[in-house]
C-alpha cells in the first residue's frame, strides 16, 4: 500500500521527561519589514528608508503619453530603422533611440508632477517582446539608452531633500510559460523558463549600466514568467556584487480575484516572496475601485511595503486617453486607499496622465504612511492557491500515487505516454484531499526530466489539480530543476542533503531559494545517513546553520527528515534507532527554530513486514512519543495506526519497551526471563499475527468507573450495555440529590466533545460520528422520561429549560431525498440542538408554519434535485414577504448535493434580507448553526454577507466559455452515416415488467463508490479501502454496508422491481425525438425534447445532442428507443421505522444507502440484459463489473435531470408509457420518484452514442425550444435554468 504524508499539529514547547533541552546558538534570519538592511543596497538606499516614512509617488503610463503624440510608421522609424523589413509602429520601447526627446519630456512632466520614482521605457525591451519586431539584437541597447534617459532626467529634478528615482522596468513578456498556446496541446510552451532567463538578464544588465536605482519586475499575469525575472535578477546580482531593492507587482484580470494563470493574490504573493521585495503589489488591468479588495488582501498578509498604480478605470475608446476615470476620480479612489492604511507607494498605468499623478501626490502624500505588520512564521507553500502551514496545523496529506517509484499503474501510464490517466490519478489525489501532491518521475527506462516536464506542464493546464502545491520528488538534481522551471506556484524539494559534501549542499540549497522552494533536508552527509543521536543532531544543526546564515533559507521553509530505521532486527545497534529519532525531533524543534520535522514512520516497524496488528501498534507508540516531542510530518499509512490509550497493556508493555528501548523492561514479568526486549515481542507478535488483539480482551473497558464507560461507549460506538449503564450512572446521581440532565452534561456530553474533537480535526469519519450519535441517543432515549417528568416540575416553578437553540430541517417540496439531512440532524442534535426534523417533501407553507409553532431559531433546507434550487429560492422568497421572518431575522440554512456557496450567494440569498447560509456537509452545519445562536452572530453574519457579495461580484465578472450560434452548433453535431447503418430492432415492441427481480444478481452490479460518498468518504472504491487517510475507516463501513445487504437479500428486505419499454422512434426538428407506439409509426406516443451543447468546442470535437444518436425521420431510417424505470427501495419503510424507533439512525441511513446501490444496481443489470437479450445489440458482450461502471459498454442510458438531459419534464410522459405505478413507483410533482432508492431513463443503442454534459446554451436556442415545444418562454427557462447563463 502506498503511504501518505502527514504533517500532525502538536503544541511547542512541551518537553517530555528524560529528553533533556540542549540550546545552541543559531540567528534567525527571516522576512522582516524591510527586506534587506540598508547597508546591503549598493544603489536605491534612500529610497528604501523614505518607503518607511511616507507615501511616496510613482509616475504614470508612459504609453497613454505617446499615443497623444499620433506618430506615424515613419516617425518610428526614424533615420536609422528606415529599411527594416518589419514595420514597427507601436513599438514604444524604440522611441528611446529614435525619438528619445519624447521620452524625455514625458520623464519630465511626471517629474515635475510631483513622481518620486519614474520607471525606463521598457516595458517591452527585451530579445522576446522586440522579436515580434525583428529587433532582438538591439534589446540591450535599448535598455541602455532609456535607463539613462531616465537617469538623466531624475538627476535635473533631484535634490538632497527629495531625490528621484528610476525604476527599470522588467515587463511581462508577450508569452507565457505557463500557459498553452494550443488549446489542442496543454503541455505546449511557446517561451521556456531559461529563455525568459536569458531575455531578462540582458535586459537588467543593460539597466544597470544605464544607472536605475531599482528593478521593477511588473503586469506579473503569469507567476512563472515572473519567477523567471527574479531568478535572473538574483543572478545578475550576484554576479555583478550589487543589490538594489526590487519591486513586484502582479496584475488581477478580472474581478474573480486571481491573475491571468489563475493564481490567487495570496498564493501570488506567497510564490514570489523569496525575492525579498521592497514593494508588492497591483497595477495595470482593472480599475482602483475594482481592485481595492485584492489591495486589501496583500495589505493584511504582507510583510513588506505595498505598491499600488492602476489604471485609469475601465477602458473607454471614446475618452482621449482611452480610459474613462479623470485625474478626481482616480486620485480619490487612491486617497480611500491611503486613508485605510493600505499603500506605501501609489501610482497610475494605463489612461494615467501628468495630471492624474499630481492629483494623486496632492491627495495622497499629506496621509500616513501604511504600517508593514507583523506576521506570524508560516511555511507559505501555493499552487493556485495558498497553504499555510505552522505548528498549529493538524497535519497535510501529501498524495504520493503520483510516483512511478511507488505506484505500480502510474508508472505503467507514464511509460506507455497516457497521461490524461495519469493527470486522473493526480486529481484523484486532490479529490481525496491531497493539500500537496508528489510528482517523482525516477525510473532507470525513463526520460526522467522529459517526464517531469511534460507532467507537470499539463498539471498547469488542470485548474482543479495546479490548485495544490507541488513536492518535486528526485534523487537527481537536474530533474528537481527542471520541476522548478516549470511551477509558478511554491513548491516543495524533495530532497536535498550533504551526501556529496557542503559545497553541492549549498549549491542546491542556493538555487531552490532562487526558484522560491521550500526543501525536505535528509540527516545525511559523506560518512552516509546519520544512525545516531549525535550524528543526526550534528547533520541538522549544521545544516540549519549553513541555510540559514549562509544560504539566508528562510527556517520555516526547512523540512528535516532525520531517518527512520527499522528497530527489533535482532543487531544491538539497531535498539536505540527509535529513541534516537524521538530525541533528535525534541533537539530539532527546540534548538532549530521553525524548522519542520519528517520522516518515514513506517520504516520503525518493517522488522514486522506482514504482521499488521503488530506493525500498527509499534507505528502508534512510535509517533506518540515522537508527535509529544515535536514531530510535524510522518510518511505513514493511515490504516497502521491506532489509538495509544487502546493498545492492549501487555502489547503496550513490550511495544514500548522496544521503541523506548528501556533499561528495565516492563514487559518483564518474570525475574529468571533471560530474553532480551526484542526477543519476547517477537515470540508475542506471533500470538497476534494476523488477527489483532483478541476480542475477549476488549471488554476490559468494563472494569471503569460507569461514567468512564459511558464516555468510552460513546467515542468506539458500542451500544451493548449503554442502557445498563446509563440507568446506573442516573441511578447514582440521584441518589446524590442530582439530575437526570446532568447524565448528558456530564459523561454522555464529555464522551460526544471528545467524539467532535476528533472529527473536527479529521481523525475520525463521519460512520464513526453516526454510530457515537447512535449511543448517544439510546442513552437519552432512556434518560427521556426522567427529564420529561423533571421539566414539567420546572415549567411549573417558572423555570427555563431551552437547549443550545432550536433548528427546523426538511427536504423540499418535490424531492425525496433524506440521507443528508438525516445525518445533518444527528450531528446537530449531538452537539445539544433540538433539531424538528419534518422528513421529505414537505411544502414551503408547512415548514414556514412548524417554524413559527415551535419558535425556531434556524431553519434549514435540503434537496438533491435540481429543481430544489428554485424550491429552496421560494422559500427564501416567502421568509422575505413574511414579517414574522423579516423582522426576527431568522436564518435560513441550505444545503445538498446540487447546491452549492456560488449558488447560494447567487439565486437564493437575494431573496430574502435576513441570513442565508450555505452548509457543504454534515462537519459545517454544526459551526454554523453555533455561530448563529451565539453573541458573535453580527461579525459571523457581517463576514458571510462579504463573502457572498464578493462571489456575487466574481459570478457577474466571470469569463463565461462563449458560445456558437445554435445553427453553427447543429451544423457541428456528430457525423453519422445513417445510409450505411441498420439500427438493430428489439426483441419486442410495448412494455414489459420485473417484479421481484433476484437481489443476488443484481448485487454483482453494485458500484460501491457512491456509498462511500454519503459517508463523507472520497474516493474510488476498492482504491479508497487502501487510502492512506479514510481507508481503514472506509474497510469498516464496507464491512457494514456488504452485512447490511446480506441481511436485505437473506431477509428479504427489499424488493426490486422495474419496467423496461421499446418503441419506434426518429429524430426531428434537429433536437427532438418522437416515439411512436407502433412500428407503423403513425401514431406519436410523445416527443422528447432534447437540447444541444452550444458551448465552443476545439477543431475536431462536436456539438452533441441526445437526438444525434437517433436516426433523423427525413433520412427514412428505421430506429428505436428504449426507457425504464427500477427502484430497490420497495419494503423499506417498515425497516427504517424499526430502526428509528429503537434511535438507531446509524442502521437507518445504512439500510437506505444500500437501497440505493441497489437500485442502481439493478438499473445496470437490465440495461446488461437489454444489451445481450432484451435489445440483444451486442449479444455476446462480456464486460466486468469495472468496465460496466466504466461506462465501456455500446449505448447509453440516459437520466432526466443529468448533464446530457438537463431537463425533468419529460418524466412525465415516460411514466405515463411506462406506468410504473404498477410496480409501485411514483412520479412527484417536482418530478422526483419515489420511493428514493429510484432510476428512470432511455436506452440508446447507437455505437457512437456517449454520455456528455450539455453546459450553457444561449438566447437562441431558448427560443427557438419555445417554438417547437408550444411551451411558454417562462415554463421553459424555469425547467432549463440549471443550463442558463
Amino acid at each position: 500500500m502506498l503511504d501518505s504524508l502527514f504533517i500532525f499539529g502538536s503544541p511547542r514547547g512541551h518537553v517530555r521527561r528524560g529528553f533533556p533541552l540542549i540550546v545552541i546558538q543559531v540567528n534567525r534570519v527571516s522576512h522582516p519589514a524591510l527586506p534587506y538592511p540598508i547597508s546591503d543596497y549598493t544603489r536605491g538606499a534612500d529610497f528604501a528608508r523614505l518607503l518607511g516614512s511616507r507615501i511616496l509617488i510613482l509616475d504614470g503610463a508612459m504609453g497613454t503619453m505617446i499615443q497623444q503624440h499620433k506618430l506615424t510608421e515613419a516617425q518610428f522609424r526614424g533615420e536609422r530603422f528606415a529599411d527594416h523589413f518589419k514595420d514597427v509602429r507601436g513599438d514604444n520601447e524604440l522611441l528611446s533611440l529614435v525619438r528619445p526627446d519624447i521620452i524625455a519630456d514625458i520623464h519630465r512632466q511626471y517629474l515635475a508632477a510631483g513622481a518620486d520614482v519614474i520607471e525606463t521605457n521598457t516595458f517591452g525591451a527585451t530579445s522576446i517582446a522586440q522579436g515580434d519586431y525583428g529587433l532582438s539584437d538591439i534589446a540591450y541597447e535599448l535598455n541602455l539608452e532609456s535607463a539613462r534617459l531616465a537617469r538623466a532626467a531624475c538627476d535635473e529634478f533631484s535634490t538632497p531633500e527629495r531625490p528621484r528615482f528610476v525604476a527599470g522596468a522588467l515587463g511581462p513578456q508577450p508569452k507565457t510559460a505557463s500557459i498553452s498556446p494550443d488549446v489542442n496541446d496543454p503541455a505546449a510552451r511557446n517561451v521556456t523558463f531559461d529563455e525568459l532567463r536569458v531575455a531578462y538578464t540582458e535586459q537588467l544588465n543593460g539597466l544597470l549600466d544605464g544607472g536605475i536605482d531599482i528593478v521593477l519586475i511588473e503586469t506579473v499575469f503569469d507567476t512563472l514568467n515572473a519567477k523567471a525575472a527574479i531568478f535572473a535578477v538574483e543572478t545578475v546580482f550576484e554576479e555583478r556584487g550589487v543589490r538594489l531593492p526590487v519591486m513586484v507587482s502582479g496584475t488581477v484580470t478580472d474581478a474573480s480575484g486571481r491573475i491571468l494563470s489563475g493564481q490567487t493574490v495570496e498564493a501570488f504573493w506567497n510564490s514570489v516572496r523569496h525575492a525579498r521585495p521592497i514593494t508588492i503589489g497591483l497595477n495595470c488591468a482593472l480599475g482602483a475601485a475594482l481592485m481595492r479588495p485584492y489591495v486589501a488582501e496583500l495589505s493584511k498578509i504582507c510583510d513588506t511595503y505595498v505598491c499600488v498604480y492602476p489604471n485609469a478605470g475601465l477602458p473607454n475608446p471614446m475618452a482621449e486617453t482611452g480610459f474613462d476615470e479623470t485625474p478626481a476620480d482616480t486620485s480619490s479612489l487612491l486617497e480611500e486607499f491611503a486613508q485605510a492604511g493600505l499603500v506605501n507607494m501609489a501610482g497610475g498605468c494605463c489612461g494615467t496622465t501628468p495630471d492624474h499623478i499630481r492629483a494623486i501626490a496632492e491627495k495622497v502624500t499629506v496621509l500616513p504612511v501604511r504600517e508593514v505588520p507583523v506576521i506570524p512564521v508560516k511555511t507559505r507553500l501555493s499552487g493556485l492557491e495558498a497553504l499555510n502551514i505552522d505548528e498549529d496545523s493538524l497535519y497535510v496529506n501529501v498524495g504520493e500515487r503520483t510516483n512511478v517509484t511507488g505506484s505500480k499503474m502510474f508508472l505503467r501510464l507514464i511509460r506507455e505516454e497516457k497521461y490524461e490517466e495519469a493527470l486522473a490519478v493526480a486529481r484523484q489525489q486532490v479529490e481525496n484531499g491531497a493539500q500537496i501532491i508528489d510528482i517523482n518521475m525516477d525510473e532507470a527506462m525513463l526520460d526522467s526530466a522529459a517526464c517531469m516536464h511534460r507532467f507537470l506542464n499539463l498539471i498547469a493546464s488542470e485548474p482543479d489539480i495546479a490548485r495544490v502545491p507541488i513536492m518535486i520528488d528526485s534523487s537527481k538534481w537536474h530533474v528537481i530543476e527542471t520541476g522548478l522551471r516549470c511551477v509558478q506556484g511554491k513548491p516543495v524539494v524533495n530532497s536535498i542533503s550533504m551526501k556529496e559534501g557542503v559545497e553541492p549542499f549549498l549549491a542546491q540549497a542556493r538555487l531552490c531559494r532562487k526558484y522560491g522552494a521550500a526543501v525536505i533536508v535528509m540527516a545525511f552527509d559523506e560518512q552516509g545517513q546519520a544512525d545516531s543521536l549525535q550524528r543526526r543532531k550534528d547533520i541538522c544543526g549544521q545544516a540549519y546553520k549553513l541555510l540559514v546564515e549562509e544560504v539566508g533559507f528562510p527556517p520555516e521553509d526547512i523540512i528535516f527528515d532525520p531517518n527512520v530505521f527499522a528497530i527489533a532486527t535482532g543487531i544491538d545497534e539497531h535498539n536505540h534507532y527509535a529513541v534516537d529519532f524521538i530525541e533528535a525531533t525534541h533537539w530539532i524543534t527546540h534548538n532549530l527554530p521553525h524548522a519542520r520535522v519528517s520522516g518515514g514512520v513506517s520504516n520503525v516497524s518493517f522488522s514486522f513486514r506482514g504482521n499488521e496488528p503488530m506493525r500498527e501498534a509499534i507505528h502508534t507508540v512510535f509517533l506518540y512519543y515522537a508527535i509529544q516531542n515535536g514531530m510535524t510530518m510522518g510518511i505513514v499509512n493511515a490504516g497502521q495506526l491506532g489509538v495509544y490509550q487502546d493498545i492492549d497493556k501487555k502489547l503496550l508493555d513490550l511495544v514500548e519497551d522496544v521503541v523506548l528501548d528501556r533499561a528495565e523492561p516492563l514487559g518483564k514479568t518474570d525475574p529468571a526471563d533471560e530474553r532480551t526486549s526484542t526477543e519476547r515481542l517477537v515470540e508475542f507478535a506471533d500470538s497476534i499475527k494476523g488477527s489483532g488483539i483478541k476480542k475477549e480482551e476488549d471488554l476490559a473497558w468494563r472494569g471503569l468507573s460507569v461514567e468512564e464507560r459511558l464516555s468510552h461507549a460513546l467515542v468506539h460506538g458500542i451500544t451493548t450495555f449503554i442502557v445498563e449503564d446509563t440507568e446506573e450512572v442516573r441511578a447514582k446521581i440521584a441518589a446524590a440529590g442530582g439530575r437526570p440532565i446532568q447524565v448528558i452534561e456530564g459523561p454522555l456530553m464529555d464522551g460526544m466533545n471528545v467524539v467532535g474533537d476528533l472529527f473536527g480535526a479529521g481523525k475520525m469519519f463521519l460512520p464513526q460520528v453516526v454510530k457515537s450519535a447512535r449511543v448517544m441517543k439510546q442513552a437519552v432515549a432512556h434518560l427521556v422520561p426522567f427529564i420529561e417528568e423533571e421539566k414539567r416540575q420546572i415549567a411549573a416553578a417558572g423555570g427555563d429549560v431551552r437547549s443550545k437553540g432550536k433548528m427546523v430541517i426538511a427536504t423540499v417540496k418535490g424531492d425525496v431525498h433524506d440521507i443528508g439531512k438525516n445525518i445533518v440532524t444527528v450531528v446537530m442534535q449531538c452537539n445539544n440542538f433540538e433539531v424538528i426534523n419534518m422528513g421529505v417533501m414537505v411544502p414551503c407553507a408547512e415548514i414556514l408554519a412548524k417554524a413559527k409553532e415551535v419558535n425556531a431559531d434556524i431553519v434549514g433546507l435540503s434537496g438533491l434535485i435540481t429543481p430544489s434550487l428554485e424550491e429552496m429560492a421560494y422559500v427564501a422568497s416567502e421568509m422575505q414577504r413574511d414579517e414574522y421572518f423579516r423582522g426576527r431575522n431568522l436564518p435560513l440554512m441550505v444545503g445538498g448535493a446540487t447546491t452549492s456557496r456560488v449558488h447560494t450567494a447567487v439565486k437564493i440569498a437575494p431573496n430574502y434580507e435576513g441570513p442565508v447560509i450555505y452548509t457543504p456537509d454534515a462537519s459545517r452545519a454544526v459551526g454554523v448553526a453555533t455561530s448563529l445562536v451565539s453573541d458573535n452572530v453580527d461579525a459571523f453574519l457581517a463576514e458571510i454577507r462579504e463573502e457572498y457579495e464578493l462571489v456575487r461580484t466574481r459570478h457577474a465578472s466571470r469569463k463565461e466559455t462563449p458560445l456558437v450560434p445554435l445553427a453553427e452548433a447543429r451544423v457541428h453535431r456528430p457525423k453519422i452515416d445513417w445510409a450505411n447503418y441498420v439500427p438493430p430492432r428489439p426483441k419486442f415492441i410495448g412494455r414489459r415488467t420485473f417484479e421481484n427481480y433476484d437481489l443476488n444478481e443484481v448485487a454483482k452490479y453494485v458500484d460501491w463508490t457512491p456509498f462511500f460518498q454519503t459517508w463523507s468518504l472520497f474516493g474510488q472504491y476498492p482504491a479508497i479501502l487502501d487510502d492512506k487517510v479514510v481507508g481503514e475507516q472506509a474497510r469498516k463501513v464496507f464491512e457494514e454496508g456488504k452485512a447490511m445487504l446480506k441481511k436485505i437479500i437473506d431477509g428479504r428486505w427489499l424488493r426490486a422491481s422495474g419496467v423496461v419499454a421499446f418503441y419506434p422512434a426518429n429524430s426531428v426538428n434537429d433536437e427532438d425525438i418522437e416515439v411512436y407506439s407502433d412500428e407503423s409509426r403513425s401514431e406519436v406516443l410523445f416527443t422528447w425534447r432534447n437540447v444541444r451543447q452550444q458551448t465552443v468546442k476545439r477543431e475536431g470535437v462536436d456539438n452533441k445532442c441526445l437526438a444525434d444518436y437517433i436516426a433523423p425521420k427525413s433520412s427514412g431510417v428505421v430506429d428505436y428507443i428504449g426507457m425504464f424505470a427500477v427502484t430497490g427501495g420497495l419494503g423499506m419503510e417498515v425497516h427504517d421505522e424499526a430502526f428509528l424507533a429503537d434511535n438507531d439512525d446509524y442502521s437507518s441511513i445504512m439500510l437506505k444507502s444500500v437501497g440505493d446501490r441497489l437500485a442502481e444496481g439493478f438499473a445496470e443489470c437490465l440495461h446488461a440484459r437489454v444489451r445481450r437479450d432484451l435489445w440483444g445489440y451486442v449479444a455476446d458482450e462480456a464486460l466486468s463489473n469495472d468496465e460496466l461502471i466504466a461506462e465501456k459498454y455500446q449505448g447509453i442510458r440516459p437520466a432526466p435531470g443529468y448533464p446530457a438531459c438537463p431537463e425533468h419534464v419529460v418524466k412525465k410522459d415516460m411514466f405515463r408509457v411506462l406506468d410504473p405505478e404498477e410496480i409501485g413507483m411514483k412520479l412527484t410533482d417536482s418530478f422526483a420518484m419515489y420511493p428514493a432508492s429510484s432510476v428512470s431513463g432511455f436506452y440508446l443503442s447507437h455505437p457512437m452514442s456517449q454520455y456528455f454534459n450539455i453546459g450553457h446554451i444561449g438566447a437562441d436556442q431558448v427560443e427557438d425550444y419555445v417554438k417547437r415545444s408550444g411551451r411558454s418562454e417562462e415554463d421553459v427557462r424555469r425547467s432549463l435554468a440549471s443550463v442558463l447563463r
